[in-house]
């Protein structure tokens, strides 16, 4: 009997001592969850929203330079891309009947000078986009010899989703992006009345001013201003958690030196690198988790990294 109780003594000191064991190795586990984590405080400003589309560069008016009489171009004094100026001698042409003429007089009196050429000038000023002939060719009257590109004309047309309209419209002034990284600022002028029926754009005139002159069809990128937000809280974009229907939304927020609490939140405009906040409202002094914080429980342990 006496031995009995010995033993049952020594068990119950064994049980005692695994249990505490065990509670021991259960603080030390919890003692070691500790998850390394950065914070970032929540950031307050104006932001702003824009859309991105394309417009292309083209002229409105063109001029056609046409021959004034049929016979032989005698002279070409242009080149594609020169600029030339309203009143410039263009081409020169002879017709046949000045060419015979010329050579009778020519006989007749040496000291006679009968050039019968005809010179074909220009009405405005631009740029040569198109030559159509060049010296020693034949043509008809009221054929056509060049184009000149008025340089006055010169826009950007931008195909508009119909469904940007108010947004479009309601920014006259808007920036423009050249593909070599030139910005230029542009306004909205005139709104073309018509809708393709295939992409149910509509076209718009927004008109420049560059120092340097701009190739037609090149395209750039138009941002317009959809709308600016004052005050608005703004955290980065890597602090915020959602669950994999992106139907919620929260942060993971410090409410002491090494606690982080789950905090739900509602999401407004997205930016690249930050995330706007519209509810709750943080202080100036909280303390979000942009690292580490993903998997963590409602209250976890953290440290933060330096």
């Amino acid at each position: 009997m006496k031995s009995n109780i010995i033993l049952l003594g020594f068990g119950l000191l064994g049980f005692f001592i695994s249990c505490k064991s065990g509670d021991t190795a259960k603080e030390e586990a919890a003692a070691a969850a500790v998850t390394p984590v950065t914070v970032a405080r929540v950031d307050r400003g104006s932001i702003s929203d824009s859309i991105e589309l394309n417009a292309s560069s083209s002229y409105l008016q063109n001029s056609y330079i046409k021959s004034i009489a049929a016979g032989y171009v005698k002279s070409v004094n242009i080149k594609l891309g020169d600029f030339v100026e309203a009143g410039r001698v263009l081409f020169s042409i002879e017709t046949k009947e000045s060419s015979v003429i010329g050579n009778t007089i020519s006989k007749l009196d040496s000291s006679f000078k009968f050039s019968g050429l005809i010179p074909v000038k220009s009405q405005g000023h631009g740029y040569i986009t198109q030559l159509n002939h060049q010296t020693g060719d034949y043509v008809q009257d009221g054929e056509q010899l060049a184009v000149i590109s008025d340089r006055n004309s010169f826009v950007f047309l931008l195909n508009m989703p119909y469904e940007y309209r108010k947004i479009v419209l309601n920014n006259r002034s808007v920036l423009l992006i050249l593909p070599d990284g030139t910005k230029l600022p542009g306004r909205i002028g005139t709104v073309f009345p018509t809708v393709d029926s295939l992409t149910q754009t509509q076209t718009v005139v927004i008109r420049v001013n560059s120092a340097t002159p701009i190739p037609q069809n090149l395209i750039a990128r138009v941002h317009i201003l959809k709308e600016i937000k004052k005050g608005a809280q703004t955290i980065p974009r890597s602090a915020l958690l959602s669950d994999e229907a992106q139907a919620a939304f929260w942060v993971m927020k410090l409410i002491d030196s090494n606690t982080a609490v789950k905090v739900d939140v509602k999401k407004g405009s997205e930016y690249p690198d930050k995330i706007e906040i519209t509810d709750p409202i943080f202080s100036d002094s909280d303390r979000i988790l942009v690292s580490g914080n993903y998997g963590l429980p409602d209250t976890a342990k953290v440290v933060i990294e330096k």
